[in-house]
């Protein structure tokens, strides 16, 4: 069965989805065209590439995520330098060591522009900061002056996974000037509307892997200082336009990974941690395949997966 596949962001937090994504592979639905944010985009990517879900893990088993976190280097007291970069730099690391994973990965199956891939299949969203806007890649590139077919997949996915303030933002020179891009999660976390028409209609069902419980299941936030203050405020501003989107009818297709223990920046995880998240996927993939159906696209009848 081919589906339409969107992934949610989260940081670390998205190795779930990797097993949530074996899962699928088992039940033998493919994904024809897939989209993401964030961790979401990395999944996205490495699937519009060719990757099975057994290669991911694989990849991801060899790496030391750590070495990603490239910290500029300086002759002034670490401290200080920190503080420094963060203020100038927008970022306490410069995602190059990330960027460059992304390529080196991409290019085992041949994967460097938008252009090897198959037109549409694949689409990222990021935030540009500068104009104030959603960008999805490789779609508004166009309106950058800027070629989609020969934009690096890599460039798009470092957009992407910008957490704001850990790395820092990624600066697009565009024929209008240069824009400031950060994660996309912050204004498009959960990109379940991506694939659907002007009519809000789908060509195929679409599966949504979602790093959150449910909006029924979710706690209140527990704001008791400035800090939880902030941490609700993000919370709330990444996820409001996505909790809208998601009615009853969408929240049917969603798979809903509770990940309420996990930071999304916890780089030094090792491999049994890794392997309990991916474990969790595979959980919540299997309860949701139990009692999956999809009706809503037209013309077909109802699709059950066992």
């Amino acid at each position: 069965m081919r589906v339409d596949g969107v992934f949610s962001g989260g940081g670390l937090k998205g190795l779930a989805l990797i097993g949530a994504y074996e899962e699928l592979e088992k039940q033998g639905l493919t994904f024809r065209r897939i989209a993401g944010t964030s961790a979401g985009s990395i999944l996205a990517a490495f699937i519009a590439a060719g990757f099975t879900s057994r290669e991911i893990a694989e990849l991801l088993a060899e790496q030391d995520f750590s070495e990603l976190l490239d910290k500029r280097t300086s002759l002034m007291p670490m401290r200080f330098m920190k503080w420094l970069n963060l203020y100038w730099r927008m970022g306490l690391y410069q995602g190059r060591a990330l960027e460059d994973w992304f390529t080196e990965r991409l290019l085992e199956k041949q994967v460097y522009t938008f252009g090897d891939l198959e037109p549409g299949r694949l689409k990222l969203v990021a935030s540009d900061l500068t104009n104030g806007k959603m960008l999805v890649l490789p779609d508004d590139l166009e309106k950058y002056g800027i070629p989609a077919e020969t934009f690096p997949v890599a460039r798009a996915l470092r957009m992407s996974c910008g957490i704001p303030y850990f790395f820092e933002p990624v600066r697009l020179f565009t024929s209008g000037g240069e824009a400031i891009v950060v994660d996309g999660g912050v204004l498009s976390n959960f990109p379940m509307w991506i694939f659907d028409d002007e009519k809000g209609k789908r060509e195929r069902p679409v599966i949504g892997l979602k790093l959150s419980r449910s909006q029924e299941d979710r706690q209140p936030h527990q704001i008791h200082n400035a800090l939880d203050l902030f941490e609700a405020l993000f919370s709330t501003m990444k996820n409001a336009h996505d909790e809208r989107y998601i009615s009853m009818e969408h929240a049917r297709d969603v798979v809903f990974i509770p990940m309420d223990d996990v930071k999304a920046t916890d780089f030094d995880m090792d491999r049994e941690q890794m392997e309990v998240l991916m474990e969790r996927g595979r959980e919540r993939t299997r309860l949701f395949l139990k009692t999956w159906r999809h009706t809503s696209v037209p013309g077909r009848a109802s699709v059950r997966v066992v």
